[in-house]
């Protein structure tokens, strides 16, 4: 995987909101982040000999550290290594931290090295709540660290009681293992395979394996060539031609492929492509497109075919005669990681007998509720299956997405009729073997939040296994397909005797992802020759007309230093562009004649050339060369001379332009007579000036071009007027007045010419541009908004045109308005509320634009945080013309002042939760917002007392003091929950417990793993008061009904183990002490169904968390 451009590691930064340090920080090398898609050769084949080694940093007076802080160096693998962190984070509000590279300024150039690490923040009260991170990273002096920029919140990491700053001492490790990474850069894949890569756009390496998959499939391909499509059809606007074009280019080109065409036939844009997606979700909206676009042709039905299987779903009553079944169909099966050593574990489980029964009875017709077996079982396979491993899961505990990186094995071949066909419903057709070989192995490598993903495929289902990882594709062998993508666990022995020496395991985080199997009765067919004549003749047409214009730029590429490209602007081509396309200095060079010449022809042919291609004689050319000023205008400065026509176009060039030698470029002078026709030029000696002139009319806001004439320099503009006025179609004796453009970065410089001084007194030269018009009448009533030359191009210079849109919105322009770059920021939201029609300017928020990933930045701009609108558009080194708009419901001042705090109140007697927005100034306190949240809500009585909870994820982390400030409160990621304070625990007697008291009940898929759910709450416990009298409280403060409630167990809970209870313990014994730490971790749990509707994260419990989902448009 190619290292990203410049421009997409500062997409990626603004993305994901971990940008390097600002260039304020002096000392050395910045700490580079975790990129989504890791861009170092992790997955380039390893020579063995890890060295490995770990090393602990105790950090003491934490709180008083500065901006950042090393470690002591540590050795590991021959090499040295300390710790950089940011104990108030990295321009963030997380902790950062890094590994880096000692004395890497002063290491020989070019080094380079491998490492796979992981940094751990150690929890010193509770060793298993230590926060981990893994990742590798190819170092080098660019990036000689690399590391996490959001470790974990700081707020979380402060917290005394959490346990990872204690006594203001706070422990980090380092698990470093350094290999040795062989280079394969100068790898050529068609050469050495007979195979080629994918280019990848930014983030696309998931698409680009599975597009190499399904290529490898030649059913599947041969299907593709035989979309209909026409030569009318454009690859960026059609699904089945991008992809029919990417496949031939894959089949018969010499090099990578790029991709652009077919994410652009998507509908995607440059973000899309930069933002790592599902490929499993990728894999299923893709197939369904395909599927609809081949309906009514020839290939109608592909899809199914080759991936559509079958199952049954049944449900079955143990004691009446009543069945359900339901068939459903499949196009790739998710299978199960976490608790299954294999696939056949996973088939196992996949058709798992589950019984209904007691609370969980199923309801039958006629029958009513009723004990029964549900399950599933396989109707038919198809004969390619797709096997989607589930190695991205919910995490219930840690309310957060987690790849399962566990051993799970996968066989080479896959037979589905073992046990005598057991995953086989009654209905299938026992004729069909179902015995499988595997064709490929789709592999992630990384963690949760990104990483990267490639291959291993057997395009022929020979023993020669295949890596393709985007642009390179090698020759491996079974043992890296298979055995090195179980994942699991790799133990790396110690070197250096210094270090701790506990076990010093890694995670093996490249695993299998995805599996491709081909049924054994099918590879026949499935694995087909795919030849030319599957191909469209328009397609193949098109595509080898490609080849042949790449081929002839590539020609024209390798031969550029035999070429000059001249470029030839003409009168004609200034009176086409000034005012339209350019108002400042002559001609836009891009928008020229240009020609192709060999360096060493003479000048003078040059001459002949443009006599035939423009239809002026040689004798009547005269040409000028360009000169680039001080002030960074761009004129012509002089003729060619008679000496320079004689020499070579390279040698012209050289002597015209030294800064940047690719191009020469000419003005030609051409004189018309009275019928248009080229005529002798006139003769010029060093006293003649050749000056250019536009006009400009106020009445309408008219700049253009007029023309250009010599004059002398010893003469007075005075002498021209008549002249002027005639080019202009004005009177003869109209009085007019004549400005200098002198220049227009980064101001513009427009000066009145002084019409009785000659012009060399005024400063006047070959190349100058005089801009004039009618001199304004005194007393006129016309009144121009810019009623001079200097006030029209101050204007032009500094307007710009808007897009708004709406933040609701984001990728609809909703308006456009034109500003001034000047324009203060009052000035933008006035305009933009006039607009609106919205009486209160000061309830507009702008949003700037990201120019890279064509979104709005994360934070919006503060009221009157810039200076000017100009501000508003940079980003980086580019500007934007989008900003984004949102109307508040308050001014924007006062609501920066304030601090919004979303609270759920819960009724004391009524069975509700609502919850309100509580806005109140940031310097303000608990009690502050208590006294506001009592104004709003309906008491049970009019004394009641309020108090605010941390909730989070069914448990209660902190109960809030009143005098603590709101400023320093998230609700981001905690609950905020307000509720009355009940007159029992107003008056604790001296033994009395006030204990935590939660909902929880085990998940048998996760090894009876505690799962709490529902609302936590408070419960006064008496000194002596047994379960019996307990659980009757219980009941009566939740209006359990009685035979619910006696379904319930009761047991007490110290970090995830339950102790179930008898009704005759006393449960005040178990809570000896009060204000320990991890009191939520010690709680009375109350064990039963959770009956409460599902959660909507649990849907879709394979896509990463924060990714987007995948969509194609077309």
């Amino acid at each position: 995987m190619p290292p990203p451009p410049l421009e997409q590691q500062e997409q990626q930064q603004e993305d994901e909101e971990m940008e390097v340090p600002n260039s304020d920080n002096p000392e050395g090398p910045l700490p580079m982040e975790v990129q989504a898609e890791n861009v170092s050769t992790v997955d380039a084949p390893i020579v063995d000999d890890p060295q490995s080694g770990r090393f602990t940093w105790t950090i003491d007076n934490f709180s008083r550290l500065m901006r950042k802080v090393y470690s002591d160096s540590f050795q590991v693998g021959g090499y040295r290594w300390r710790i950089l962190v940011f104990p108030k984070g990295n321009n963030v509000d997380h902790l950062s931290m890094y590994l880096d590279v000692v004395d890497s300024v002063l290491l020989p150039y070019g080094w380079s090295r491998y490492a796979q690490f992981s940094l751990t923040v150690v929890n010193q009260l509770h060793n298993k709540f230590s926060i981990r991170k893994e990742t590798s990273h190819q170092f080098n002096a660019r990036e000689s660290d690399w590391g996490f920029t959001n470790f974990m919140p700081l707020s979380e990491l402060l917290d005394p009681s959490r346990g990872y700053v204690v006594n203001d001492t706070c422990v980090v490790e380092a698990d470093v293992a350094v290999r040795k990474v062989v280079d394969y850069w100068s790898h050529d894949s068609k050469k050495e395979t007979g195979y080629v890569g994918l280019k990848n756009q930014g983030a696309t390496c998931y698409m680009n394996s599975l597009l190499q998959t399904l290529y490898h499939i030649p059913y599947f391909r041969k299907a593709v060539y035989h979309m209909p499509t026409t030569e009318n059809d454009m690859p960026s606007g059609s699904i089945p031609l991008a992809l029919q074009s990417l496949f031939y280019k894959l089949q018969y080109s010499d090099s990578s492929v790029a991709t652009k065409e077919l994410t652009k036939s998507f509908g995607w844009d440059t973000y899309d492509a930069f933002m790592q997606h599902d490929v499993q979700e990728l894999n299923r909206v893709l197939c369904e497109k395909l599927e609809d676009k081949m309906k009514g042709t020839v290939v109608e039905g592909t899809i199914q075919q080759l991936f559509e299987g079958h199952h049954m779903n049944y449900i079955e009553c143990i004691n009446v005669d009543y069945k359900s079944t339901r068939k459903e169909s499949f196009y790739d099966l998710q299978l199960d990681v976490k608790g299954c050593r294999n696939v056949y574990d996973s088939f196992d489980k996949y058709v798992e007998v589950e019984r209904l029964e007691g609370d969980n009875k199923y309801h039958a017709e006629k029958y009513g509720l009723q004990e029964a077996r549900k399950g599933v079982l396989f109707i038919d396979f198809p004969p390619v299956l797709q096997l989607q491993l589930k190695r991205f899961e919910y995490d219930f505990m840690r309310d957060t997405m987690v790849k399962i990186n566990d051993r799970y094995e996968f066989p080479l071949q896959l037979d589905l009729d073992r046990d005598d066909g057991k995953y086989l419903s009654p209905e299938a057709d026992r004729r069909v073997r179902n015995l499988y070989t595997l064709h490929s192995v789709l592999v992630h490598s990384g963690g949760v939040h990104g990483g990267h993903y490639y291959a291993y495929i057997r395009p022929t289902l020979s023993d020669q296994w295949f890596k393709f990882d985007d642009e390179r594709v090698t020759k491996e062998e079974a043992k890296r397909a298979l055995e090195e993508q179980y994942g699991g666990e790799e133990e790396l022995p110690h070197t250096n005797p210094g270090f701790n020496n506990s076990p010093f395991k890694f995670t093996k985080y490249s695993n299998a992802y995805m599996l491709v199997y081909i049924r054994e009765s099918d590879k026949d067919k499935i694995i087909c020759n795919v030849d030319e004549k599957d191909i469209a003749e328009h397609l193949r047409v098109r595509l080898k007309k490609e080849q042949e214009e790449k081929e002839l730029k590539r020609k024209e590429k390798a031969e550029a230093h035999l070429y000059t490209i001249v470029k030839v602007a003409r009168d004609a081509d200034l009176f086409e562009q000034i005012g339209e396309d350019i108002f400042f200095d002559l001609v836009d060079h891009d928008k020229v004649r240009s020609f192709r010449i060999q360096k060493q022809i003479p000048f003078s042919v040059f001459k002949e050339e443009v006599a035939k291609e423009l239809g002026v004689s040689v004798q009547y050319q005269r040409f000028w060369l360009w000169a680039k000023r001080q002030n960074h205008t761009y004129r012509p400065n002089r003729p060619v001379t008679p000496q320079e026509e004689a020499q070579s176009v390279g040698q012209l060039r050289e002597v015209s332009n030294k800064a940047n030698s690719a191009e020469l470029k000419l003005f030609l002078e051409v004189e018309t007579g009275q019928d248009f026709r080229p005529i002798a030029l006139p003769e010029k000696s060093t006293e003649d000036l050749l000056l250019f002139f536009k006009l400009y009319d106020p009445s309408n806001k008219e700049f253009r071009y007029i023309g250009r004439f010599y004059v002398s320099a010893s003469g007075r503009p005075m002498d021209i007027l008549t002249r002027l006025n005639e080019m202009a179609g004005f009177s003869r004796d109209e009085e007019i007045e004549l400005f200098e453009e002198i220049k227009f970065e980064p101001q513009v410089m427009c000066e009145l010419v002084d019409k009785k001084s000659t012009f060399r007194a005024n400063q006047l030269e070959d190349g100058d541009i005089i801009c004039y018009q009618k001199t304004p009448k005194v007393g006129s009533a016309e009144q121009f908004r810019y009623p001079d030359v200097p006030s029209f191009l101050e204007y032009v210079h500094n307007r710009q045109v808007v897009r708004f849109r709406s933040l609701e919105r984001p990728k609809e322009d909703e308006f456009s308005l034109e500003l001034s770059k000047l324009h203060t920021y009052d000035d933008v939201v006035t305009r933009v509320a006039q607009h609106l029609g919205l009486d209160d300017p000061s309830k507009i928020r702008l949003t700037s634009h990201n120019c890279y990933s064509q979104q709005p930045k994360p934070q919006p701009i503060k009221y009157r945080g810039v200076e000017n609108l100009s501000d508003m558009l940079v980003h980086y080194n580019q500007t934007s013309d989008i900003l984004y708009y949102e109307v508040l419901d308050i001014p924007l001042p006062e609501l920066q002042g304030l601090k919004t705090l979303k609270i759920a109140f819960h009724h004391a007697t009524k069975d509700e939760v609502l919850i309100h927005t509580i806005r109140l100034p940031k310097q303000c306190d608990v009690e502050d917002v208590i006294n506001d949240l009592k104004s709003k809500v309906d008491l049970s009585h009019p004394n009641a007392e309020l108090r605010l909870l941390e909730v989070f994820y069914h448990k209660i982390y902190k109960i809030f003091s009143p005098s603590e400030k709101i400023e320093n409160i998230n609700d981001q990621y905690w609950t905020l929950r307000a509720e009355e304070i009940p007159e029992e625990e107003k008056n604790l007697g001296p033994n009395d417990r006030l204990i935590h008291v939660y909902h929880f009940m085990k998940d048998t898929t996760q090894n009876q793993q505690v799962q709490n759910f529902g609302d936590p709450f408070f419960l006064v416990v008496h000194e002596g008061e047994t379960l019996a009298d307990v659980k009757l409280r219980i009941q009566k403060k939740l209006q359990v009904p009685d035979e619910e409630f006696s379904k319930w167990k009761f047991a007490f809970l110290s970090l995830g183990r339950p102790e179930y209870l008898q009704d005759s313990d006393v449960v005040s014994s178990r809570f000896q002490r009060r204000d320990i730490y991890g009191a939520w971790e010690q709680y009375l749990g109350l064990e039963h169904t959770d009956n409460a509707p599902k959660k909507s994260y649990a849907v879709n419990q394979n896509r990463h968390a924060f990714e987007k989902p995948v969509k194609i448009y077309n």
